[in-house]
């Protein structure tokens, strides 16, 4: 499929972004510009951005990590718009994120408690009593606000609704633009989704020092 097609279906979704969001006008001058081609996948090949748009601060790293958590746990951290996934060598693999918008975020301690692969989408009650017109649910694809993977967030055994998950709207990487979830580059949740299992532990840290 064409870049081209693929950002049609991407800008068809932009005002139901689960996790809603509002596009930045000045990321709608040029949209074509975010994107350099596909990687193939399953049942859609994964839009691939071109991440010299954004700050270096939020493209894919690895970092020297200096906190408690054991190897394997992810630790997002809302205010500095990062997530982190700790390493065996004293090291964590960064990716920058997106945040919620002021008074959505969410922090605490979860666990991944399932996994999706191009996952449908459903507004939770908050999100229809805010916007009645939202569709109900929306079939996984390009044009699907979870993107191409999510990661469901748990205690025990309850969903608590919060998820991390790819977006299409690249240029809300480093911005609180969401209705609280945490969501990445595509590119970035694949390259996660392939390394963390059922059952990760994940913190999600947020001191509201650095919010803006």
């Amino acid at each position: 499929m064409r870049v081209s097609r693929i950002l049609l279906a991407l800008v068809a979704v932009a005002p139901l972004a689960a996790c809603q969001s509002r596009m930045q006008t000045a990321a709608l001058d040029d949209e074509s510009a975010w994107y350099t081609g596909t990687m193939p996948d399953k049942p859609f090949d994964v839009p691939l951005v071109d991440t010299s748009r954004l700050d270096p601060k939020f493209r894919r790293q690895t970092v020297r990590y200096t906190g408690a958590e054991k190897p394997g746990t992810i630790v997002v951290d809302i205010d500095q718009r990062h997530l982190q996934l700790v390493e065996e060598d004293g090291s964590a693999r960064q990716y920058g994120i997106g945040v919620g918008k002021a008074g959505f975020s969410w922090k605490g301690e979860a666990r991944v408690g399932r996994k999706g692969v191009w996952p449908d989408w459903s507004p939770t009650t908050t999100m229809v009593s805010l916007n009645p017109d939202l569709p109900r649910t929306r079939k996984g694809g390009l044009d699907n606000p979870l993107g191409a993977r999510a990661l469901y967030l748990y205690q025990g055994n309850r969903d608590i609704l919060f998820r991390i998950h790819g977006t299409n709207e690249p240029w809300s990487i480093g911005e609180q633009m969401s209705s609280g979830c945490v969501r990445m580059l595509n590119e970035d949740i694949v390259d996660l989704f392939e390394r963390v299992p059922v059952g990760t532990q994940v913190l999600i840290k947020r001191s509201g020092k650095a919010r803006v």
